[in-house]
């Protein structure tokens, strides 16, 4: 691990070894800056984790250092020191961006906690910048990884959709990527700043489902200690994705029907009306339209539900994407394990996409996970790819 780089400004030769000692012995590697403009030259040619400046240098004001170095690296953490402490000064540096400020004489404790608080804030909103990072290029348009004109077309409609209020209907198989698309269509709308809530609705049975969606008051049922909001409440400004929707029993989508239409709902056991205001997207792997000429699922509802339906296509049904997914699934899982950076031989590209991958996209991000596990070198091989898969390809071909 690097040491922690410091840059000290500090134009009193005493003070400015006494805090180069303090320093070297807290395990900081310190650079010492002997006046203000050197300590801004310094900063235009290299970042560092902490700055340290004192407020009173000779030829400059150390507020100009603290404003130069947030503005040069706004990742840096400032702290100040200042012979002549007040509030004043505490607050002009800290409205300039520092992090805290010590006084003279400076105790070496003190400066420990300091600092290391700072670091731990550094490190803190560097964790929190990169978690953005990850959820925008995940969720974003361009982090949908396709090649595609078919896939192209999808995004063209999620890019649209985003725009407005309506009620999206995703439709395509298991794995297909449904819930990246609703995410995407939230991260893009003008409710991207609200929740994004989503639930299963094949996963729990009908009255856990009501409870869920709709809340519940103390008493309604055995186990209802407490009331409790639902999930439409909790996506009230944001949005509520329901997946799997198809599996739902005629009882509550007759409760999801008069929800949508009066843009209220009741919690269980309460008869009092909850105005909400979430934005709801669906999806389904069943064939709706089917469903409803079947009589399993109601027609009122299918036709409020479908306002716009975007069908995702099989990765079967769009070969062009293979490859360029199963690149990034593997970066991401050599990222994620640590593992040798390791790239797709021209014949396991071949054999990847040969294979008709009925799981779809979840089914290939799995296989390059498991298959990064089985190579044996830095370069994934044919003979790496699971027998099942290759036995697949060579059938179908």
């Amino acid at each position: 691990m690097s040491k922690i780089k410091i840059l000290l400004a500090e134009d009193d030769p005493s003070q400015a070894a006494l805090l180069s000692m303090a320093l070297k012995q807290m395990g900081f590697e310190a650079t010492h800056a002997k006046n203000g403009h050197e300590a801004l030259d310094v900063l235009s040619e290299h970042a560092y984790d902490l700055i340290i400046t004192d407020l009173k240098l000779g030829d400059l004001d150390g507020l100009k250092i603290v404003a130069a170095a947030k503005k040069a690296h706004p990742e840096s953490e400032v702290v100040v020191i200042t012979g002549h402490g007040s509030i004043d000064t505490a607050v002009a540096a800290i409205k300039a961006g520092a992090f805290d400020y010590l006084t003279k004489p400076i105790d070496s404790d003190e400066l420990s906690i300091v600092l290391h608080k700072a670091l731990e804030r550094k490190s803190l909103l560097g964790e929190v910048k990169r978690l953005r990072e990850e959820v925008k290029d995940k969720y974003s348009f361009e982090g949908i990884v396709y090649a595609s004109p078919k896939m192209g077309g999808v995004l063209d409609l999620v890019r649209k959709v985003a725009a407005t209020e309506a009620v999206v209907l995703v439709q395509g198989e298991s794995g297909t990527g449904k819930e990246l698309v609703a995410r995407a269509i939230h991260e893009k709308s003008t409710r991207r700043a609200g929740a994004f809530v989503a639930i299963n609705c094949g996963a729990m049975p009908e009255g856990l489902l009501e409870s869920e969606l709709f809340g519940h008051v103390k008493g309604s049922f055995t186990g209802a200690d407490r009331n409790k909001r639902g999930l439409f409440e909790e996506a009230s400004g944001g949005t509520l994705f329901l997946d799997e929707i198809s599996e739902t029993a005629p009882a509550f989508q007759v409760k999801l029907l008069r929800a949508l239409q009066e843009g209220e709902i009741r919690r269980v056991g309460d008869n009092r009306p909850i105005k909400v205001s979430g934005r709801l997207i669906t999806a389904t792997n069943k064939n709706l339209e089917k469903m409803v000429q079947e009589g399993k699922f109601r027609e009122d509802l299918y036709y409020r539900l479908k306002v716009f339906p975007i069908s995702l296509p099989a990765l079967r049904e769009r070969p062009e994407d293979i490859l360029p997914l199963a690149e990034h699934f593997l970066r991401k899982a050599v990222k994620k394990s640590g593992a040798k950076a390791a790239r797709i031989s021209p014949k396991a590209a071949e054999a990847l996409k040969a294979y008709s991958w009925p799981g779809n996209v979840r089914e290939l991000e799995h296989a390059v996970e498991r298959i990064l596990i089985m190579a044996e070198g830095s370069v994934i091989e044919e003979a790496d790819i699971p027998p099942e898969m290759r036995a697949g390809a060579k059938s179908k071909a």
